[in-house]
C-alpha cells in the first residue's frame, strides 16, 4: 500500500481556511495552477490550440485542463467534477436588522445545513463586493463578528428531551451588536474592511462562516475536524491531482481536467452550476479551437469519464442503524466508491471497474458507499453532469461524520489516498 503523505493534509487545512465562501476557494484553487504553470483566460476572448495547463473562471467556479502537445480534436477528456459551496448563512438584500437593543444581521438559509450547528459559534464573514466600476473585490473577515445564540436551558427546559426546534426565519438570526440598526451599516462596516467608499458598493454575495480554524483531533492526531469539507477537501484534491498529473506526463493520453461547480448545495440550476452551461461551454470551445465540429465533440465525448467527488458518510458509531450493513465505510480506510441504482449517483459497473483501475495504479485501499433501502439517498453533481454530457461518471469522495455540520469529520489520511487515486485516473488511457 502507498504511504500516505500527512503533508498534503496540511495543505488542505490551508486551503479550507483561507476558502470560506466559493469566490476565495476558486482564488485560492487558481494560484496554486498558476503556480504550476497554467494560465488563466478569459471567456469573452478567443481561444486557441496552445498547449499546457489553462484555466477559466466564472464567479464561484473554476475549469481548469492541459492539453498535450498535437491533440486531436477527437482526443477524449478524464474530468474531475467537485463544487465549491457549502451550507452556510447568507446576508439578505436588506441586511440591517435588530429588535430590543440588539443589532443583528438578516440573513437567508443557504443549502441544507445542519441549523444547530450554527447555534453558539463564533461567526466571520466574507464574500464578494461588486463595484460601481464594474470591477469585484473580495472580503473576509476572519475574527468574531457574529453569533447566533441559543435559548438557555431555564427557558427550554425539554429541549434536550425534545430537542432543538429551530424555525430559520425566527431562530437563526444573528447578532453583532448592542443598539438600533442603522439603514447601510453592515456594507459600511464591510467596505471599511476593505478601505474603500461604501457608496461604490452596488452589490454583494456575502455569507457567514465558523472563525475557528481547521485542526487535527484526537489522541494520535489520526482526524480532522474542519469546515467545508463538503465540498472544498475534493476541489483541494482535483486541483492537488490535476498539477500531479500533469507532472508526471499525460502527452499520449486523455486531457486532464477539473471542473469545480457551484450551487450544488440548492440543485446546480444556475450559471456556475453543473446543470448550466459552463461545464459544456468550455468542453466545445477545446474542441473546437482544435478545428473539431459535432463529430469529434461526439467521439470525444464519448471516450471521457468523470469522476464525481463529493464528501461521504462514514460509519456512524452512535448510529450505526442509519447504515446498510455491508456498507460502512471506515474513516481512514481509503476513499468511498458511491453506488445508487436509482440514479442518486452516477457509478454503474462500468465505471467502477474505472475507479478500481485508477485504486490499483495509485496502490490505494477503497471502499463503497450504498444507502439503505429505506434510507433516502443524497445526491452530487454526478448524475447532472452525466446527463447533460452523456459523459460516463462515477462517484467517489472521503468518508466523513457530520456532513453538513459548520464543523465536519474524517481521517486524516484520506484526503490523500483520494487525491493519489485521482492523479491516477487522470493519467488512465
Amino acid at each position: 500500500m502507498a504511504q500516505f503523505d500527512r503533508a498534503h493534509t496540511d495543505n488542505l487545512l490551508t486551503y479550507l481556511a483561507a476558502s470560506p465562501t466559493p469566490y476565495h476557494a476558486v482564488a485560492e484553487a487558481a494560484a496554486l495552477l498558476d503556480k504550476g504553470g497554467f494560465r488563466q483566460l478569459s471567456e469573452t476572448a478567443a481561444w486557441d490550440a496552445q498547449p499546457g495547463g489553462q484555466y477559466v473562471i466564472r464567479g464561484g467556479a473554476l475549469v481548469a485542463w492541459y492539453l498535450p502537445e498535437d491533440a486531436e480534436p477527437s482526443r477524449p477528456f478524464r474530468i474531475i467534477g467537485s463544487h465549491t459551496d457549502s451550507p452556510n448563512l447568507r446576508v439578505k438584500p436588506v441586511p440591517d436588522a435588530g429588535m430590543l437593543g440588539w443589532r443583528q444581521v438578516a440573513v437567508e438559509v443557504y443549502g441544507g445545513p445542519l441549523y444547530n450547528s450554527w447555534l453558539d459559534r463564533d461567526l466571520g464573514l466574507a464574500g464578494r463586493l461588486a463595484l460601481r466600476d464594474g470591477s469585484e473585490r473580495l472580503v473576509r473577515v476572519d475574527r468574531p463578528l457574529l453569533r447566533v445564540p441559543q435559548l438557555a436551558i431555564h427557558l427550554d427546559r425539554g429541549v434536550n428531551g425534545d430537542g432543538v426546534k429551530l424555525n430559520p426565519q425566527i431562530h437563526l438570526t444573528p447578532v453583532w451588536g448592542l443598539g438600533e440598526p442603522g439603514e447601510g451599516e453592515l456594507i459600511e462596516f464591510v467596505a471599511q474592511e476593505l478601505g474603500i467608499a461604501a457608496d461604490d458598493v452596488l452589490g454583494w454575495d456575502l455569507m457567514m462562516h465558523d472563525v475557528v480554524p481547521p485542526a487535527y483531533l484526537g489522541r494520535d492526531r489520526e482526524l480532522i475536524a474542519a469546515p467545508r469539507l463538503d465540498n472544498l477537501m475534493s476541489v483541494h484534491a482535483s486541483v492537488t491531482a490535476l498539477l500531479a498529473a500533469v507532472e508526471a506526463g499525460i502527452d499520449d493520453g486523455p486531457i486532464p481536467m477539473l471542473a469545480a461547480m457551484d450551487h450544488e448545495e440548492n440543485g446546480s440550476v444556475s450559471t456556475t452550476g453543473a446543470a448550466g452551461p459552463f461545464l459544456e461551454s468550455v468542453l466545445e470551445r477545446i474542441v473546437e479551437a482544435r478545428g473539431g465540429g459535432v463529430d469529434a465533440r461526439a467521439r470525444a465525448y464519448a471516450g471521457s469519464v468523470m469522476a464525481s467527488s463529493d464528501l461521504a458518510h462514514a460509519v456512524h458509531p452512535n448510529y450505526p442503524e442509519k447504515h446498510d450493513s455491508g456498507h460502512r465505510p471506515l474513516a481512514n480506510g481509503g476513499p468511498v466508491l458511491k453506488v445508487n441504482v436509482n440514479q442518486r449517483y452516477a457509478t454503474d459497473g462500468a465505471t467502477r471497474a474505472v475507479w478500481a483501475r485508477a485504486c490499483e495504479a495509485a496502490d490505494v485501499p477503497w471502499q463503497t458507499f450504498v444507502s439503505r433501502n429505506d434510507q433516502p439517498c443524497g445526491t452530487t453533481i454526478g448524475p447532472i453532469a452525466s446527463s447533460r454530457l452523456g459523459i460516463a461518471t462515477f462517484d467517489v469522495g472521503v468518508p466523513a461524520l457530520s456532513m453538513h455540520s459548520i464543523r465536519e469529520l474524517c481521517g486524516a489520511d484520506d484526503p490523500w489516498r483520494l487525491t493519489a487515486a485521482l492523479a491516477a485516473f487522470l493519467r488512465l488511457n
